[in-house]
């Protein structure tokens, strides 16, 4: 399972972007299941809304819910960024435990929100 961030859903989205396309291809060629986060549908619903026509439906893809579960890991990998000194953003924690509790692979185009918990278990998309 592959969870796509906010940054690579606004990439697909945009008609114009080569590399929207370039992504959804690649995407299409692993077989994985794609999905993302009610996190992330946020996001994006907040931005279409604000700066594109208004949303009638929402994303075709998937929505993995934030739980209990990952609530107490995001937690705990917060705590751990500020033990060690990292600055970690807490929606980027509770991004991380999501797709950690999941077994999926978080696939970003800014990476560096989430290098902190690579060393925790967080596996990326390459």
């Amino acid at each position: 399972m592959i969870i796509l961030d906010t940054d690579v859903l606004v990439e697909i989205f945009d008609r114009t972007s080569t590399k929207g396309e370039e992504i959804l291809q690649r995407l299409l060629k692993t077989g994985e299941d794609i999905t993302t986060t009610a996190i992330n549908l946020h996001e994006i619903l907040c931005s279409m809304q604000k700066f594109a026509a208004p949303v009638k439906e929402t994303l075709l893809l998937p929505v993995l819910d934030y739980t209990k579960k990952d609530a107490a890991l995001s937690s705990k990998l917060e705590q751990e960024g500020e033990r060690t000194g990292t600055i970690v953003g807490r929606v980027d924690a509770m991004m991380a435990a999501i797709a950690m509790n999941n077994g999926a692979a978080l696939y970003t185009l800014d990476p560096k929100h989430y290098n902190g918990f690579k060393s925790l278990g967080l596996k990326f998309f390459i």
